[in-house]
């Protein structure tokens, strides 16, 4: 039965996350640095916003009932927020998801009550597993009755939750937020943090930070080892007009700047924040002084330790790496490639 009120219980822990001032990546007050801990909400992710903005609609539209069956394409946080919701509300949940998915994240899901529908092969042409997820998905909807699919990738209500998320930023800085650095996926947060910042008349610079080899901004696929961080397709929330500019990273960026942040700032953040860590050593000595910057760190890095904090996924992937974290130098920008 789903609660009368759906702002109680858990539902109350989601978004208000900590603004977090990052003084030792960036020593120096030329630039204030913040992190944006989205990892913070209750089902680790900033996805938790996403999740609770489309199924609240979707229950005011009554496209959701009590006998719902709610269906998604997800390797990760996504489907655990929208799992942790379904468990609130008494929904049945699927979460089709593929062999790339870690055990831990499934472990998670299932521990939810979610049901897992894995795809196992990849698509032969392109030998991407998403665009095979998402045709499972249709075909999931034409066979189930009642049947609900969020679509995270084209819902305009997963951009709507971001109108928050950025509000929350702006008022923690009176307003003043020069940079905004965000990684792409679905681009449901980049497009909802710019909506805001455009109907409010901030003077925000909008910077996305996308994966080498995602499809994203026209860059050439390649294979992409940090879940959640860029697509093989170019997501309908995609907001080109909205953005001011991107900057790809490396999958090895992404290592470096995860293992800088833990050792430097004792944040143990997931992969994607990484890399707008990464982004942002690029291009800080082209921002001016006195400016506010603030990295969304989309979710944390527990669901990371079997590959990122591990030394052995990384020597495996990268070779003998530590040397780039080990010596950081904050006040310079490493040149890393994968």
């Amino acid at each position: 039965m789903i609660p009368n009120d759906m702002e109680s219980g858990i539902v109350a822990a989601i978004g208000n996350t900590q603004l977090l001032r990052l003084s030792r990546v960036q020593k120096d007050d030329r630039i204030r640095l913040y992190a944006k801990l989205e990892g913070l909400n209750p089902g680790g992710s900033i996805k938790d916003r996403a999740a609770l903005s489309i199924l609240r609609r979707a229950l005011e539209t009554g496209d959701v009932r009590p006998d719902t069956v709610i269906i998604e394409s997800s390797s990760g946080n996504m489907g655990i927020g929208l799992a942790q919701l379904c468990a609130v509300m008494g929904l049945r949940f699927i979460c089709v998801a593929d062999a790339k998915t870690t055990p831990q994240n499934l472990a998670i899901l299932r521990a939810y009550g979610a049901e897992i529908d894995l795809i196992t092969e990849p698509d032969p042409v392109t030998h991407e597993f998403l665009e095979v997820r998402l045709d499972r998905v249709k075909e999931l909807l034409r066979i189930i009755p009642n049947s609900f699919w969020p679509n995270q990738y084209a819902n305009l209500y997963n951009a709507v939750a971001h109108h928050q998320t950025m509000s929350e930023i702006a008022a923690a800085l009176d307003g003043k937020v020069d940079y905004l650095f965000c990684a792409t996926s679905t681009c449901g947060t980049i497009r909802g943090c710019a909506e805001y910042t455009r109907a409010h008349r901030l003077e925000t610079e909008i910077i996305a930070v996308d994966a080498v080899g995602s499809a994203i901004f026209g860059d050439k696929k390649a294979r992409r080892l940090i879940p959640g961080h860029g697509a093989s397709i170019v997501p309908p929330l995609f907001p080109p007009e909205v953005i001011d500019r991107c900057i790809h990273v490396s999958d090895l960026e992404c290592v470096v700047g995860c293992r800088v942040l833990v050792r430097q700032e004792g944040v143990l953040a997931g992969g994607s924040s990484g890399g707008v860590l990464m982004a942002f050593q690029r291009v800080k000595s082209e921002i001016p002084d006195d400016s506010n910057c603030v990295l969304i760190f989309p979710d944390r890095g527990e669901r990371y330790l079997e590959t990122i904090y591990s030394d052995s996924w990384v020597a495996k992937h990268f070779g003998e790496v530590s040397h780039l974290w080990e010596q950081f130098d904050p006040s310079q920008c490493l040149e890393t490639t994968s």
